[in-house]
C-alpha cells in the first residue's frame, strides 16, 4: 500500500501561517500591552504586580521572543516536510497553532476589542490549521488525538513562555523591570 503525499504546501505552509501572525504580533504587541494594561488592571483588580510587571514589554523583546518561536515554527515545519506531515512533532506543533488561533479570539472576546494577532487568526491561523489537518487526514495521517491534543496543550504555554523568558534575558529586559532594555 503506497502512503498518499502530503503536499509542502501543508508542511512550510505552518511556517509561512505562523509568519503571517506574528508579524501582526511584532506591529502591535509591544504597544497593544502599554495601552492596554490600565484597563486591564481595573477589570482585574486581584492580579499581582508580579504579573503586571511581565507584561511590560519592549519592542526589542517581542522581536526576540517572536524569532525564538519562529525556530521552533521552522524546525516543525521542515520535520513535517522531511516526513510528509507524519512527525509527531510536527503534527502536535500544527494543532497547537491552530489552538493558539482560538485563545487569539476568545483573549479579544474576553478584552472587548483588539488584541495582538486577533485580525490573523480566523483570517490566516485557523483557516490553513483546519485545511492543513484535513490534507494529512486525506493523507492517511492521524492528526489530534487525544495525545497530540495533550501535548500541543501543555507545550503551546512552555514554548510562548520559554521564548519571552529568554528574550527577557537576551534583551536585559528583566534588569530594569519595566521591559525596556537598559
Amino acid at each position: 500500500m503506497t502512503r498518499a503525499t502530503v503536499s509542502k504546501a501543508v508542511t512550510w505552509g505552518l511556517l509561512a501561517a505562523w509568519a503571517a501572525n506574528d508579524l501582526e504580533e511584532l506591529a502591535t504587541m509591544a504597544g497593544w500591552a502599554r495601552s492596554a494594561r490600565p484597563e486591564l488592571r481595573k477589570r482585574l483588580p486581584r492580579v499581582p504586580e508580579r504579573v503586571w510587571a511581565r507584561m511590560e514589554l519592549s519592542q526589542r523583546e517581542v522581536a526576540v521572543a517572536i524569532g525564538l518561536v519562529g525556530v521552533v515554527m521552522a524546525a516543525a515545519s521542515a520535520d513535517g516536510a522531511r516526513t510528509g506531515g507524519r512527525s509527531p512533532f510536527f503534527r502536535t506543533v500544527l494543532v497547537g497553532f491552530g489552538a493558539h488561533g482560538v485563545v487569539h479570539l476568545a483573549q479579544s472576546l474576553a478584552y472587548r476589542g483588539y488584541t495582538p494577532g486577533v485580525v490573523t487568526a480566523p483570517t490566516v491561523v485557523v483557516p490553513y490549521s483546519v485545511w492543513a489537518v484535513r490534507r494529512l487526514r486525506a493523507a492517511g495521517v492521524e492528526v489530534g488525538g487525544t495525545g497530540t491534543t495533550a501535548a500541543a496543550s501543555a507545550l503551546l504555554p512552555l514554548i510562548v513562555a520559554g521564548a519571552h523568558g529568554l528574550a527577557r534575558g537576551i534583551t536585559g529586559a528583566h534588569r530594569r523591570g519595566d521591559g525596556a532594555p537598559r
